[in-house]
């Protein structure tokens, strides 16, 4: 089975500046892989070890995501090998723009199985280019995945639980599939001075948009405006406490009324 993990190298916005006008800089944030990924690439390497399969990492953006430490970070938990879609063209990609980008990389790689990933990307929290990439690619796609397994004998496809609303869904799909991993579906491994000695070693390819046969999606996102997310409106009221049975009833006539219960 050739499994991909479509991961994303991101900035964390915890470092970022936020200026008054809402304008984001995150010139002096910490890049990683992004925080849900991890997710992704753990069940990619149980569904692997359990089918004697290959899990191959793919991430795209622009240049500057192409660095030892991004190629570290990455292959020491539990990549086979890593494709790199690096090029400046993509700095400030929209998510559909990058769906198509993966989709035309998962191509090139050929014969791929499982695409996997996580549950939204930390700097944006779109959550939307998982499933942009199963239409992109024509596939089937779920989201809200908490675990995947292959099928039993004598069936096809892989069985796959999502977390729901209403409850638990086991479900079964053929492949080839794109599943995105919910947060904590899984414990992502630690990775070990092993790992990351013998990810110096592992096969690394590095491709430019001109390499691919990239499809132009037909319609994608502008970002017309940011700003800082509004404080909560609060209230506060207090209630006289020399009446310990007036003062339960008078708050519990205000929870109702502000429909807390």
């Amino acid at each position: 089975m050739k499994i991909v993990v479509a991961y994303k190298w991101a900035p964390n916005p915890q470092d970022a500046d936020v200026a008054a006008d809402g304008s984001v800089d995150l010139g002096r944030a910490k890049w990683a892989v992004s925080e849900y990924d991890p997710v992704a690439l753990e069940l990619a390497r149980q569904l692997a070890d359990a089918t004697g399969g290959e899990v191959i990492g793919l991430t795209v953006g622009a240049a500057g995501i192409d660095t030892p430490l991004a190629r570290k970070a990455a292959l020491s938990r539990g990549l086979d090998r890593l494709v790199l879609v690096a090029d400046d063209a993509l700095d400030g990609a929209d998510g559909t723009r990058v769906a198509a980008v993966l989709a035309a990389a998962v191509r090139g790689i050929g014969d791929v199985d499982v695409v996997l990933a996580g549950d939204s990307s930390v700097d944006v929290a779109a959550g939307q280019v998982a499933l942009t990439l199963a239409g992109t690619l024509g596939w089937l796609g779920l989201a809200a995945v908490s675990a995947v397994r292959v099928a039993d004998a004598g069936t096809a496809g892989l069985v796959v639980e999502r977390e729901l609303p209403a409850g638990t869904a086991v479900v079964s799909v053929p492949t080839p599939v794109v599943l995105a991993a919910t947060a904590d579906a899984v414990v992502p491994r630690v990775a070990g001075m092993k790992d990351i000695l013998a990810a110096a070693k592992k096969p690394v390819e590095v491709l430019s948009l001109a390499e691919l046969s990239v499809a132009e999606p037909g319609a994608v996102l502008t970002t017309l405006a940011t700003a800082k997310p509004g404080g909560a409106e609060r209230t506060a009221r207090i209630f006289d406490g020399s009446d310990a049975a007036a003062a339960a009833t008078e708050l519990v006539g205000a929870l109702r009324q502000s429909g807390a219960l």
